[in-house]
């Protein structure tokens, strides 16, 4: 049976897709059979969602992509507001089969939440409900930017209110002008009380070979 992880982050917009792909390729350089996995996807480009491709570009074995991404829209709002346009409900038991195929194939699954933690994924289920179905421990991505103290901190409580475990959390510089940063990282390291995995710097040419370098996956 493959290990796991739930990569949630602290908003929408934060580096989910960038850290979950460093993960995999972090993985893989260890010899292991990675695959990410996309449970919903809202917001095409052209008639792709860039977020399942580059999640498929860094596994390193192929599965069924109705396994890999179970749900996907257009339009780029809320999950569970996308669904309901498209007059299909998101049914957890649908995604945990397949992450059940997936996890059959690999040695690592990475699965990638949609926004935040607690978006909605449907009228009475939530990001958590989703993490809590597949029961996996998290790993968080905060944002580097002004206000991202509150929100990782938030998120880390609900993740553990949820009853499940926070394995790591990943700085991501998406802020290049962002002050104090080292501070923040320090406040981020005393208060999320689980292990700092890698800070990734903001830099336009970075990609997932080069942060996966920057990552430490011993411990998890």
């Amino acid at each position: 049976m493959a290990r796991g992880y739930f990569v949630t982050g602290t908003d929408t917009g934060v580096g989910k897709t960038a850290v979950s792909c460093a993960l995999l390729r972090a993985f893989a350089a260890q010899e292991k059979r990675v695959i990410g996995m996309k449970p919903v996807v809202a917001g095409s480009e052209n008639g792709t969602w860039p977020d399942v491709e580059q999640l498929i570009a860094a596994s390193n074995i192929s599965a069924a992509r109705e396994y890999i991404n179970p749900y996907a829209f257009d339009p780029p709002i809320s999950p569970h507001i996308a669904a309901q346009q498209a007059g299909i409900k998101i049914d957890l038991a649908v995604i945990q089969h397949a992450y059940q195929a997936l996890s059959n194939q690999a040695d690592i699954v990475i699965v990638e939440g949609a926004g935040g933690f607690l978006v909605p994924v449907n009228q009475t289920q939530n990001g958590a409900d989703l993490a809590r179905a597949l029961n996996l421990p998290v790993i968080l991505v905060v944002g580097m930017r002004l206000g991202c103290l509150n929100h990782a901190l938030l998120t880390a409580q609900a993740i553990r209110i949820a009853g499940l475990s926070l394995a790591g959390w990943v700085a991501n510089g998406i802020d290049p002008q962002m002050r104090a940063l080292e501070e923040n990282i320090a406040t981020l390291e005393q208060g999320l009380d689980c292990p700092l995995l890698g800070v990734l710097p903001f830099d336009v040419e970075m990609d997932a070979q080069k942060s996966a370098r920057l990552l430490d996956v011993v411990t998890l």
